[in-house]
């Protein structure tokens, strides 16, 4: 029997201020681009349901660990419902973070 679940439904599940809905193939929707001819590296996570402030907060904190290198050049903000990712190549790092969370 195949079960439909709303987002609301899913969102309650996670019990999370933001909810990462999954695309229509049923993949992350996160996105790398290079820009600037190969000088800026950005990776996006779209379409954010809720608190997407928290989202980023979250990411900022526990992406990579404290101190080290990676952790000093992130850059993360937000622009609507999206969250903005630059300074590297993290696109498997943050589908890898928002799975571990359950998403």
């Amino acid at each position: 029997m195949l079960r439909l679940f709303s987002r609301a439904a899913a969102a309650q599940a996670v019990k999370y201020p933001y909810f990462v809905p999954r695309n229509t193939n049923g993949n992350l929707p996160v996105y790398s681009d290079i820009r600037n001819a190969g000088t800026r590296l950005v990776v996006q996570v779209r379409n954010v349901d809720g608190n997407v402030n928290a989202l980023a907060d979250d990411l900022s904190q526990s992406l990579f660990k404290a101190g080290s290198a990676e952790a000093r050049r992130v850059k993360i903000r937000t622009n609507h419902q999206h969250v903005v990712i630059s300074g590297g190549r993290w696109k498997q790092d943050v589908v890898e973070w928002l799975k571990n969370k359950g998403f």
